[in-house]
Parts: structure tokens; sequence; C-alpha cells
């Protein structure tokens, strides 16, 4: 007797649905795009019990007629590929799997009606047992209902996360779609979810920046760069986040290509890359971005769930998008977050943020304690009061300086008037005041200047008066020395002197004055980070040129002059990507005036 047989064509539909349906957020997914494709322009998704026991999209796309809605539930059924052809798809479905797979494991219905049919149509399709087709009264375009999911494979029931987690997948998808199509109208309904309303916008930058920030938070538009670039028929557009303004997770990180919203590692790994020198190693950048080429450049048929794509030309995909964003960001200047100065602020109001609540006075009398004493410490403070104003001085004041330009508080940046602790530059501005970090500040001005250096004639040299020794560990000074022709390069200049020894004697003239051992103890230690098959020292450059830059900066606890602190000032002004330091920290916090009226109840 043969062991082999044939499986049952109901189970045959479930197991294929394990491939599409993984979840709820996968049918609102397959459902949404189906409307997109339909021509849809406002498109209305409701889930209850985080999509387990509805869930439901209502469109006014173009719908379908009796035969095609008999036809569009069977497998491998689809209009989408009129000519066969998977290297050019233009669509975002195309398998003809959905609606069967869908059907396979839940209760199906769909209603639709094109627009020049008197009547409408409805069908049903019941884990995987298929309705006839009837007549039904029905607006233009296509209502889908999805009830009682995985009610046929209720082992599939266990695997899945709580409704409140299921419906917030789900409206990840609705919000990715969204972004990827800023002129449909979009809502979003359900348990555990508020909601979601969408007005459509044009099909212009600002539009996408203006859908962009409703996904993604008000703030964005402020702390957005646009970004247009074009190499070889790959249009890059969109816009990108200000490094300072990010986040501690990667779902704000939006690609769309062709009009498919993708989470492509290929992608992801650019935008690591050109926000590398900018952004700590644990943090993330908020963008939204389109990439727009030849159908046949990508190949989209690479993953069931189509999340994923393949590009014909891979390096040419990850240049574009690295260079498309440096530049983008080297165009913002010394730009940083804004909301780095309401951060301080809501550190600053008192209950944490939740208003002005004025600790109470101990009424004046016998046994009282006098009006003069001191009040209570608040809970926006983090730090005892000065224990006398008298006592108080800043490190530097302005006042003691040569009159500065009328028009210096003009300035970006302002005009410097005191330097605080050694370490803080306060600045008036025309409408606030900033504070500085003087270090990470020029930590980064050095750091440009060291790269502006090697992209030109080469880093200036400058030679030790006395040749330095300095004592490594041995395999240190032998990862050193062997590297020895890339680091002159880097204006740092070091032979062998014995065993575990080196002798430096040139350092870059950007960092002259510092400490040659400090200098070369850093240098090793950004060329061991690697590891022994590490990449090699030509692709970790501007890693071991930001170690380098810390030795030349201006240290905390080094008191500036008020000239000294305005030429800081108008270097970082100049200075591209001078709003973080090397690490990712902001440089600057810039409080507005309104703002601090507001902090004292002026407002």
């Amino acid at each position: 007797m043969s062991a082999v047989r044939r499986l049952d064509p109901v189970l045959v539909d479930r197991i294929a649905a394990g491939e599409v349906v993984e979840r709820p957020a996968a049918v609102v997914k397959e459902l949404v795009e189906n409307a997109i494709d339909a021509g849809a322009r406002t498109i209305e998704v409701t889930v209850e019990a985080g999509g387990r026991r509805l869930v439901r999209v209502v469109d006014d796309g173009r719908g379908m007629s009796p035969e095609d809605l008999d036809l569009a539930v069977e497998r491998h059924a689809t209009s989408k590929l009129p000519d066969g052809d998977l290297a050019t798809i233009r669509t975002l479905g195309f398998r003809g799997e959905a609606l069967p797979s869908i059907g396979a494991v839940a209760h199906l219905t769909i209603l639709t009606r094109q627009a020049d049919d008197p009547t409408g149509a409805a069908i049903t399709v019941d884990a995987g047992r298929k309705g006839a087709v009837r007549p039904a009264s029905a607006a233009h375009g296509t209502r889908i209902e999805v009830k009682d999911l995985f009610a046929a494979t209720p082992a599939r029931l266990k695997f899945l996360k709580s409704d409140r987690a299921e419906a917030l997948a789900a409206a990840e998808i609705v919000r990715r779609l969204a972004i990827a199509h800023p002129t449909l109208r979009l809502s979003l309904s359900g348990d555990h979810l508020s909601f979601l309303s969408l007005p459509p916008e044009a099909a212009t930058p600002e539009g996408f920046l203006r859908r962009a920030a409703r996904v993604l938070g008000s703030d964005f538009t402020a702390n957005a760069v646009e970004l247009r670039a074009e190499r070889e028929n790959l249009m890059l557009s969109g816009h990108v986040g200000l490094p300072t303004f990010h986040r501690g997770a990667g779902t704000h990180i939006h690609f769309v290509v062709n009009g498919r919203p993708v989470r492509d590692k290929l992608l992801l790994s650019a935008v690591r890359g050109a926000y590398a020198d900018t952004m700590a190693g644990d943090r993330h950048p908020v963008l939204a971005l389109a990439l727009d080429c030849d159908p046949q450049l990508v190949d989209v048929n690479v993953h069931p769930a189509k999340t994923e794509v393949r590009f014909r030309d891979p390096g040419l995909v990850r240049s574009l998008v690295v260079s498309a964003i440096r530049d983008a960001l080297t165009r913002a200047g010394h730009r940083a977050a804004s909301t780095g100065g309401l951060r301080t602020l809501d550190r600053l109001r008192p209950n944490g943020g939740t208003g002005w609540s004025a600790p109470p006075r101990p009424a004046a009398g016998f046994g009282g304690e006098s009006w003069q004493a001191p009040l209570p410490p608040s809970n926006g403070f983090g730090e005892a009061a000065q224990a006398s104003f008298a006592a108080f001085e800043p490190s530097a004041d302005i006042r003691t300086a040569p009159a500065l330009p009328e028009d210096a508080d003009e300035a970006p940046l302002g005009a410097a008037r005191a330097q605080l602790h050694e370490t803080y530059i306060v600045a008036q501005t025309g409408d606030g005041i900033v504070i500085v970090d003087q270090h990470a500040a020029h930590e980064r001005l050095v750091y440009e200047r060291l790269k502006a250096e090697r992209a030109g004639s080469g880093i200036a040299r400058q030679p030790l008066l006395i040749p330095e020794v300095v004592e490594l560990d041995p395999v240190d000074a032998g990862r050193i020395l062997g590297e020895a022709e890339q680091l002159l390069g880097l204006g740092l200049a070091v032979e062998p002197f014995g065993p575990g020894a080196l002798l430096v004697r040139e350092v870059p003239a950007a960092l002259a004055g510092g400490s040659a051992a400090a200098l070369l103890r850093d240098v090793a230690d950004a060329m061991a980070e690697g590891g022994p098959g590490g990449a090699p020292i030509a692709e970790r450059l501007d890693a071991i040129l930001s170690r380098m830059s810390c030795h030349g900066s201006i240290r905390a606890g080094r008191r500036l002059s008020p000239p000294e602190m305005n030429a800081l000032l108008r270097q970082m002004e100049a200075t591209p990507l001078s709003g973080q330091c090397n690490h990712g920290r902001p440089t600057y916090v810039e409080l507005k005036l309104s703002d601090i009226e507001r902090l004292f109840g002026r407002r």
C-alpha cells in the first residue's frame, strides 16, 4: 500500500495560510494593500479583540463583479499580473493568496459593488468552505469582514499575544502604510486603540512631511531635514531626523520602496552607517524615506509577507542612502533637536511637570518659622540650592569683557554671557538662552576639522620637540605598528622602541599640546574594537579620528575668556553636525524665553 497520498484541499489551504496569515496584523496588511491596489481613496479599518474576533476593512475602490468575486477567493487567482511578468511588479499584492488563505482559517465575508453595477454581490468562505455568490445591497467599493480568526486552527491561537499587543501590531501596519501612501484617507478604530484618523495630503514633499509628522509625532516637523537624491534611475526622497532627535528602538525608521513599506536589512544597515559618528550605538534615528526605481531593479517576491526586498545592485542602493542622509545632516549645520530644551524644562518644572504647586509657608507667629527660612526643595530640581548667593559667582563673567557687537544676540547661538562650573557656556539669543557643553562642542569641531583635513591635502602634523615613549600591551603595540603607514595619514607618526614600546614623533597639529600616551592608548582601543577579524583600519578611520579628537578638545574644568567662548559659538555655527558630539549627545540646549516665562508663571 502506498504511503504517499494527496492532502485534502482544505488542509492544503490551511497549511499555506500559515505563510501569509501569521497574526491579525497580517490580515490587516493584506486587506489594506488590496484596497490600495483597487484604487481606493478612503479606507476604514476596525479591529476587535486584537483582530481575533473581527477585522473589518471598508474601501471606496473599484469593487468587483460577481464573476470576479467568485474567482477572487480561489488560490492563485489575481488581477494584478495581467501579463504574468514577475519581474515587473507595480502593485502591492500579486500572489493571489491573501483572500483564500484568510478564508481557510476564519469566517470571511466579502460585500462588493462596481460603480456601474445596479447591485452588489456577496460571498462567504467559512474555514475553507466556499459559499455561492449572491446578490446584495452594497455601496460602491468593497467591505471585507474576517471573524473568528484561527477558529479553524485553534493551535495557532495560543501563539498569539494579548489583545492589546495584537491591536498595536495592527496599528503599526496601518501607520506604515499611511506613510507610504499619504494621499489616502485612513482611519483605524477598535479595542485597546486610540481612534486614528488621517486626512489625505497633497502629493508633494510638504504633504509627505505632514503625513509623517501625524504618524511619528508633531515634533518631527521641527527636527527633520528634507532629503532628495538621484543616482542611476534610483530616486530617494523624504525627511530624516536630526541625530539628537532619536529613539530607543528602530520602530520609527520608515522606508518605502515603490509604494511598499519594507523592513529591509540592507536599508537599515545603510541608515546605521549614515548616522554612525553622530549617534550613540544604542539609539535609533527617526526618518521617513521613499525609494522609487524601475520595478525590474528590485525583487519584491522574496518573502510571502512581502516585507523584504532584494535589489539588483545593493551596493548602489546602500551608497545612495548613506551619502544622501549624510549630505542632509551636513546641510542641517549646527542644529540640534528642539526637544532638548523642552525636556530640560520638564525636569525643572515642579511636581514632575504637572504644574506649579507652591509649598505651604508656615504662618508667622510665636513658635513658627521665619518667613526668611529657605523653602523645602521642589521635586523638579535634582540638586540642592546654593548655600548663599553671596558666595556664588560664575566661572567667567562677560560683563568684564569688551563690549560685544550690537547684533551678537541675533546670531543663532547668541552671545556668551557667562561660564558656569568651568564646563558650561551660557549665551543669550534674541528669544531665549543657550547652554553649551564646551567639551562636547569642541570635540565635534576638532573631529570635523580632522575629517576635512584628511579629505583634503592630508592631516597636518606637529613634530614633538622631545619624542615620547609609550608603553603598551605587546598585542596593541604590534597592531599599531602594523598600521603605521595608515596612521601616518592621520597625522600620527610612530616607530618601534623595544618590546611593547612605541616612540611617538609626530601628532596631528589640531591635537598638539595633549598627552601623546593617552592619545596612542585611545587609538589602540579604537583599533581593537573590531576584534581579530574586524574591519581593516581603512574602513574605521572615522572611528579612530573620533577617539583622537577628544584629546584636542577643550576639557571640562577649563576657564575660558569671553572672546574664547564667543569664538567657540561662532565655530559651532559654521561647522556641520556641531549640534551633537561624536558620541551622539547634544552639544547645547536651547531654552526659549516664552517657555522660561511659563515655568515661572509669567504667562
